[in-house]
């Protein structure tokens, strides 16, 4: 049963650095998405309450504790003991990865196998791995460390209990259910999604800016009883070397000049930018249009692409992203159309229409014409306190229970 503290939804949606805690010993502060609002006085008081309380010698040593003080890199034997010599049961796999849940130093971890784009050292690993490790993040699936071996690199994951967004939205053992047939759980993810995405790009806690190029709704997890979202494979991309730095960058350029063949990244069919796929060079702005297309899959529940048989026997290609621009312009009535049936058509209109707009706006061919993350983030929030008004105003009740099993 989800009981989410309704005090600490508004601090937590106008104050998202607030978040920056670990996910286990400060869950309090944790984002959850269902409650009401309150008074500038009510909310001034909660302020300067989490203030006081984490302003106590207790409270800091406390934190302190919880924090690593270095990133791990693991010894290559201690990663195969833990998964007995790799021949546990793989918790997925996929054709660019493949995840084994173990123990390690006493955690439940997730170990993901990843090919080595390109050759790293000890140092530079240990360089790469200190920003990433260090961030605390709620919407941000924890790296502890990692280990290479040959062309391989090992990262190690906290465990988070939960299924994929994309399990939660298209259940394979029954398309009609979805856990997620509220439209508050769909915007509380939404706006998870939005800070954390942020967070990655520009947070001042990590000291440096980056890119996430793994943004996909199979790489969201949704926590089980509480329905919050949680971004996985932070850090992965920079850790396998999919990221170039600028004089890279220009190198890679010189040589396509030259008309040499140049390594370009796979990506994920439907997420993958314009851009990206010309170049394979990820930015911040792939990030975007990819969750962009993410907020269209929680609006309609629909996969970002599929392939239907036409009238003449032939395959047609249906465009999640010309859908959406199809419902918008065509009005109202279209757009309750597009929007996921299992909701019931119990959401606030308005709210759907922005938020398609915005993904819409995500989207776009052009990067230049996409926004930043954090211009994003604010927006959604926006919309989420206009959920808030909506479902109290309506009688919507905002604490469901919630099941992963299959229906």
């Amino acid at each position: 049963m989800c009981k989410s503290s309704k005090k600490k939804t508004l601090a937590a949606v106008i104050s998202p650095n607030r978040r920056h805690s670990n996910s286990h010993n400060l869950k309090s502060s944790s984002l959850n998405f269902s409650g009401e609002t309150f008074t500038s006085g009510e909310s001034s008081y909660i302020k300067d309450s989490y203030q006081s309380s984490v302003s106590s010698k207790a409270s800091l040593t406390s934190l302190r504790e919880s924090l690593p003080e270095h990133a791990h890199v693991y010894d290559f034997s201690e990663i195969s003991s833990a998964t007995n010599s790799f021949r546990s049961i793989q918790f997925s796999k996929s054709s660019s990865s493949t995840a084994w849940k173990c123990r390690l130093r006493g955690k439940e971890a997730i170990v993901f196998q990843r090919k080595l784009r390109r050759k790293i050292d000890s140092d530079k690993l240990i360089e790469r791995l200190i920003p990433v490790c260090r961030s605390h993040y709620t919407s941000v699936i924890k790296l502890l460390g990692a280990s290479i071996s040959d062309s391989y690199i090992y990262l190690v994951y906290e465990f988070v209990q939960g299924a994929s967004l994309e399990n939660c939205l298209r259940n394979p053992r029954n398309p009609n259910f979805t856990v997620l047939s509220n439209w508050m759980s769909r915007i509380q993810i939404t706006t998870d999604i939005a800070h954390g995405l942020d967070y990655i790009h520009h947070s001042t806690g990590l000291n440096q800016c980056f890119v996430h190029n793994h943004i996909k709704s199979s790489s969201i997890i949704v926590t089980e009883s509480e329905l919050n979202a949680k971004i996985c494979h932070f850090g992965t991309a920079e850790l396998c070397g999919e990221i170039v730095d600028v004089e890279e960058e220009e190198r890679c350029l010189d040589v396509k000049r030259s008309g040499s063949r140049v390594m370009k990244f796979e990506g994920t069919r439907g997420y993958m930018s314009p851009e990206f796929q010309s170049s394979g060079v990820a930015t911040q702005k792939c990030d975007v249009y990819a969750f962009g297309v993410i907020i269209l899959e929680l609006l309609s529940g629909k996969e970002p692409l599929k392939y239907s048989v036409g009238g003449d026997g032939g395959y047609v290609r249906v465009s999640l992203i010309e859908t959406a621009r199809e419902a918008v312009d065509g009005g109202t009535g279209a757009l309750r159309r597009w929007m996921d049936n299992r909701l019931k058509d119990s959401y606030p209109v308005e709210v759907a229409e922005k938020l398609t707009k915005i993904g819409l706006e995500c989207v776009e061919g052009d990067p230049s014409k996409r926004p930043e993350m954090g211009w994003v983030a604010g927006r959604i929030s926006k919309l989420f306190l206009e959920s808030l008004t909506w479902s109290e105003k309506m009688g919507i009740p905002v604490d469901f229970t919630a099941s992963f099993a299959p229906r």
